[in-house]
């Protein structure tokens, strides 16, 4: 099972997460690529810190929305967000290149990552973008979102995510963030949640039902006081359940000379 978490998401003197410490933890690191979160120095020192870990490094790309740290929807023409796609992808992966690896995957940010799982327009704009650019990339997202089925037509190679600190609808779908309980914060309740889903497949809803989940990657926050604290409880965890982890996408695709 593969174990990731949203990193490089400071900007300027702002640091956002222990970046540093959650690279020893998890095995695939996604960066922020400048339009939600990150600047050139957090980019390549990230790269750096993940090539250095052996630590598979994925493009976190998003709406041009500093200011809202990417969580507002941005009604943006498809050709413009394949444009701001692309030139995403191309800024980490220059990064990446110069820390020795290679961006492997792909996985849409906050309000973008959301708005895929309907809007076709701009789940085409993404998925142009992706096989414009390199079509060997894996893309990461929600099961049943349309981006992800567009993907897959277009020949792509698509991997699921599920959320161990993020509560679900009976439908599979993540619950509002403005809705009480939408996020988790008590790193033992995450160890269990990510144990289900790693060893049976399941999630339990936020009304306590327990439903299917299609899952390559387990996915935990890295912007909160708790985050290292609780990617090693659920790292541990799923270790004691004899779950190994490892990279779900592509090999680190690190260069040689």
């Amino acid at each position: 099972m593969d174990l990731n978490a949203d990193l490089g998401e400071g900007f300027g003197h702002w640091r956002l997460g222990d970046d540093e410490a959650l690279l020893t933890i998890v095995t695939s690191a996604t960066v922020a690529c400048g339009f939600h979160a990150g600047d050139p120095d957090t980019m390549l020192r990230t790269c750096r810190l993940a090539a250095e870990r052996g630590v598979t490094v994925g493009a976190h790309v998003g709406y041009r929305d500093l200011a809202g740290f990417g969580r507002r929807f941005v009604d943006v023409a498809p050709a413009t967000l394949t444009a701001e796609v692309l030139y995403q992808l191309g800024g980490l992966d220059a990064c990446a290149k110069a820390a020795g690896t290679r961006i492997g995957y792909v996985k849409p940010h906050g309000a973008l990552y959301n708005t895929l799982v309907r809007h076709e327009a701009q789940a085409d704009a993404v998925v142009d973008a992706v096989r414009a650019y390199d079509p060997a990339l894996t893309v990461l997202g929600l099961p049943g979102a349309v981006w992800l089925k567009r993907a897959e037509v277009a020949g792509l190679r698509v991997r699921f995510e599920a959320f161990a600190d993020r509560a679900y609808t009976a439908a599979g779908a993540l619950v509002p963030r403005e809705r009480p309980g939408a996020v988790l914060h008590d790193p033992a309740e995450i160890a269990r949640r990510g144990v289900q889903l790693a060893t049976e497949g399941t999630v339990t809803t936020i009304d306590g039902r327990r439903i299917r989940a299609r899952v390559d990657s387990i996915r935990v926050h890295g912007d909160n006081q708790d985050a290292v604290a609780t990617a090693v409880s659920l790292r541990d965890a799923l270790a004691a359940a004899g779950v190994k982890l490892k990279a779900f996408s592509l090999e680190n695709r690190r260069l040689t000379a």
